[in-house]
């Protein structure tokens, strides 16, 4: 794929650099002229401009993008790049980084934010996942806001621990995508069974999350 990222700062240099490890394209634009350093990402093009202005975002040929992320560390400009390359470049996907908290909300398909990163709620929810056990965390929001990314560390004294995982039924739209257990991913298996201490990654809605949790705890925790 061809990507755009917006801010070659720390933050979005290192982006570049795992996206090219994974065979992508990658082009950095940023203004600042410091940030300008070809030698820290020599596989990827760089340009010195404003990825806010139409002249820049067309020198850098974004209708021929596949995704856009925005990763300055100025929510307007992040804004502004991800609504520019949205509505006037048609670019399929957009990502956008969030700094502050209290803008998170306007990070959504009005501004042409397809995917909101919010850094904060991420190093909490980290934070959260590292020191909880039997807690639902939310790690990751998708595009409108009313599906999530959640992990829970499922407690030994949990009613699941043991089940095979045919015989549960999950409420809702939850969907069990991942098992990281002594380290490792394991893939979710109809005749595999839960063990206690195991780490949950689910997809599932909003609503669903209580009736999730609920069916993941301890009895003597459940309602």
């Amino acid at each position: 794929m061809r990507i755009v990222i917006a801010g070659a700062g720390n933050v979005g240099r290192s982006i570049a650099r795992e996206l090219i490890v994974n065979g992508h394209q990658v082009l950095l634009i940023d203004r600042d002229p410091k940030a300008i350093k070809p030698d820290s990402v020599p596989q990827a093009e760089w340009l010195h401009a404003d990825a806010c202005e139409l002249d820049t975002l067309q020198e850098a040929r974004l209708d021929t993008c596949d995704v856009c992320i925005a990763a300055t560390g100025d929510d307007k400009a992040n804004l502004v790049h991800s609504l520019l390359a949205k509505t006037e470049f048609g670019v399929p996907r957009t990502v956008g980084r969030v700094n502050h908290p209290g803008n998170e909300w306007m990070f959504d398909e009005v501004w042409g934010v397809d995917v909101a990163v919010s850094t904060p709620r991420l190093m909490s929810a980290l934070v959260e996942e590292a020191v909880s056990v039997g807690d639902l965390v939310r790690i990751f929001t998708f595009g409108k806001g009313s599906t999530n990314l959640v992990e829970m560390t499922l407690p030994g004294e949990s009613p699941r621990v043991g089940e095979m995982l045919r015989a549960i039924t999950f409420p809702g739209d939850a969907i069990l995508v991942a098992i990281i257990r002594d380290g490792r991913a394991v893939a979710p298996h109809p005749d595999g069974a839960l063990e206690g201490g195991d780490e949950l990654l689910f997809v599932v809605s909003t609503e669903h999350e209580a009736e999730l949790s609920q069916l993941l705890a301890p009895r003597d925790d459940q309602g």
